[in-house]
């Protein structure tokens, strides 16, 4: 088989990428180790800038966010028993959108499907040839037999456990990373949401947020130990803590039922450098992984797929390979502005182990001075609503 750029991974950047290039008369095959059913019982963010509505548009796939999603003009910020909210609309004139990314990798499969799209599921054991060369190609396994796929490009969309980033030679990459000492515990479950805007709240028990997916589906987190599995937190015990976590008034309105998933996920921040070497670039979580906080995961690997897209239709609409030559510089510079905010809201609002009360005053100091400086809640309305491509 041959097309121009083969795509591993088909988890949303890369049904974006494939989306877009498509639509361009660029053609694509998609390699996904699992099945669609996998892919989509997956639950993950739910935080949309503008930018990755834009380019869900573009790629044909927007209507029915546009129809379902809801759009949010602030966030709350707590600590203890204090609030304030920061106003995006008015800082900005932006604002975030609410759709689950489960429903974003739905669209984009069914579009793939409408479109003929070429996704290749259960394609195990892939390995990337001759990348740094003029005709690369990769291989797979599927249904006992070994398949190749000669291209010209490769894109690599499949995750921080994916091939793709260890293709590149250790002489070759660098890898940035910081671990945090706890992880999220995470609970969906079909109750309206306590606010009709996400809660972040910092408490002396540890960080908690409410957020949601829809009027009645609702996702809600807390900071636990990274020893803690989900079996040790019975739905009786998730609630109770989270009452203890956030503001009075939306404890006592807190609507409790039965979670339909339940996972804990530990917070890394990490970045490799570069996100290309020869023909094959990097996108999303293989070249980076930011902490949930501040929502940027998703939204980082959009702005790759942004970058991506637009050097690949210029070089061969154009035959111009500026944006392909400079895709890592433009990606890495936007990708570790991401990080430093969704590394200092982590820090903002979490308890670390070995913090001193002198760090719990620091803290407790940034809190109050985000709460009263109205040029210091637009920078993180910046931030959150998304940086500019």
């Amino acid at each position: 088989m041959r097309t121009q750029v083969v795509i591993i991974g088909g988890g949303p950047s890369g049904l974006l990428l494939s989306q877009l290039l498509h639509r361009k008369g660029i053609d694509t095959v998609v390699l996904e180790r699992k099945t669609r059913d996998y892919v989509l019982g997956r639950i993950r963010a739910g935080i949309l800038e503008v930018g990755f509505v834009d380019l869900m548009r573009e790629a044909g796939v927007g209507a029915r966010l546009d129809r379902e999603s809801h759009i949010h003009d602030g966030t709350v910020i707590a600590y203890e028993d204090q609030e304030f909210r920061i106003d995006f609309k008015e800082m900005t004139g932006s604002h975030v959108v609410v759709y689950g990314q489960t429903e974003v990798t739905r669209d984009l499969y069914d579009a793939r499907e409408a479109m003929d799209g070429k996704v290749v599921f259960n394609a195990e054991g892939v390995t990337i040839h001759e990348a740094d060369g003029d005709a690369p190609y990769v291989t797979y396994e599927k249904d006992g037999s070994t398949h190749r796929i000669d291209c010209e490009f490769i894109a690599g969309c499949d995750g921080f456990h994916g091939v793709s980033r260890q293709t590149i030679p250790l002489d070759v990459r660098r890898e940035y990373e910081k671990l945090y000492p706890f992880g999220w515990l995470g609970v969906l479950s079909e109750t309206p949401p306590v606010h009709d805007e996400l809660i972040y709240s910092g408490s002396e028990r540890g960080f908690a947020l409410c957020s949601m997916r829809n009027e009645n589906l609702s996702r809600y987190y807390v900071q636990c130990s990274l020893s803690d599995t989900p079996e040790d937190w019975s739905d009786d015990a998730f609630w109770t803590e989270l009452k203890r976590r956030i503001p009075s008034k939306y404890a006592e309105a807190l609507v409790t039922g039965a979670s339909i998933e339940k996972s804990i996920a530990p917070l890394r921040s990490f970045v490799t450098e570069p996100m290309r070497w020869g023909r094959l670039f990097l996108c999303g979580d293989a070249a980076h992984i930011v902490p949930p906080t501040g929502a940027k995961g998703l939204n980082t690997a959009a702005s790759d797929v942004h970058y991506l897209y637009n050097g690949l239709v210029q070089h061969y609409h154009d035959g111009d390979s500026h944006g392909i030559d400079t895709y890592s510089e433009k990606a890495l510079a936007r990708i570790w502005k991401a990080e430093r905010f969704s590394w200092t809201t982590t820090n903002l609002l979490h308890r670390f182990p070995d913090q001193s009360e002198f760090d719990l005053k620091m803290q407790l100091a940034d809190v109050n001075f985000l709460r009263d400086n109205v040029n210091a809640q637009k920078v993180f309305a910046e931030n959150y609503i998304g940086l500019p491509y």
